[in-house]
Parts: C-alpha cells; sequence; structure tokens
C-alpha cells in the first residue's frame, strides 16, 4: 500500500492506494469500455473510493482525449477523456494523472472514470482464507 502524508488546504486528508484483489469492469451505455483484475483503489478522506484501470486494460479505441484538465494539490494535474459507443458520446468521462504528483505515483499509467456517467461493476475475489469450506 502506498499511503501519501500530502495534505491540502481544502481538505487535510491523506489517501492511500491499494491493490484491488477482484474483477472492476466499466460500462457506457451497453458497452464495456474497460475491465480489469489489476484494478488500484484510491481512499482519500472525505471521498468516496475511487478505481483506477491500468492503460492496457481500457479500450481506448472508445476514447478521445480532451482539452479538460484540473489540479489536484495531493495527486497533480488530471487530463480528461471523452467516449464514443453505442451511438453516443459523454464528455470528461475518464480522466488520468499522466504525471502524477510523487505521492500519487501508483496511479501513473490507469485511468478512473466518473461514477455518475459510468457504470462500474465491482467484484472483489473471494477470500480463501475466510471462507468456509463444507467437505462433502
Amino acid at each position: 500500500m502506498q499511503t501519501s502524508g500530502a495534505t491540502s488546504q481544502k481538505n487535510l486528508g491523506r489517501f492511500a492506494i491499494e491493490p484491488f484483489s477482484g474483477t472492476v469492469t466499466v460500462r457506457f451505455s451497453d458497452a464495456i469500455v474497460a475491465a480489469t483484475e489489476r484494478a488500484k483503489v484510491l481512499r482519500e478522506d472525505g471521498h468516496e473510493p475511487v478505481f483506477y484501470i491500468p492503460f492496457e486494460d481500457i479500450y481506448f479505441d472508445l476514447f478521445e482525449k480532451t482539452d479538460t484538465t484540473t489540479r489536484c494539490p495531493l495527486k497533480g494535474t488530471a487530463t480528461y477523456w471523452r467516449v464514443h459507443a453505442v451511438g453516443s458520446s459523454s464528455d470528461d468521462f475518464m480522466w488520468a494523472y499522466e504525471t502524477p504528483d510523487a505521492a500519487a505515483l501508483a496511479i501513473a499509467g490507469h485511468g478512473a472514470f466518473d461514477p455518475e456517467k459510468a457504470r462500474i461493476d465491482v467484484d472483489p475475489a473471494e477470500d480463501k482464507r475466510h471462507t468456509p469450506h463444507i467437505v462433502e
């Protein structure tokens, strides 16, 4: 787990980036636009967890980079992409910190998706250590 000691003026929080054990699938309309078993989850004080998917597991032929950028004092500058699938599109559907600040290097080469525009299905892996096994 990578933990940041970085803080901001607005949100005096911290964040942690951890590997996610399971599958994350992202859909736009009915099209799968990303799917992975190698996601990372970013947990930041005061925010819902955000799943970051490796670029290799994102179907970039469905995306077009936009001119939108935002700056986060904890992670750096985010760039955004528009998605095109199933006859429609959505601006700023995905973002990424392509060259994140040092505290967020673990999410370089990963994209995250707007949960209000995307359907994000999360299927955690079975924890075999804590799952009762019935012997027949």
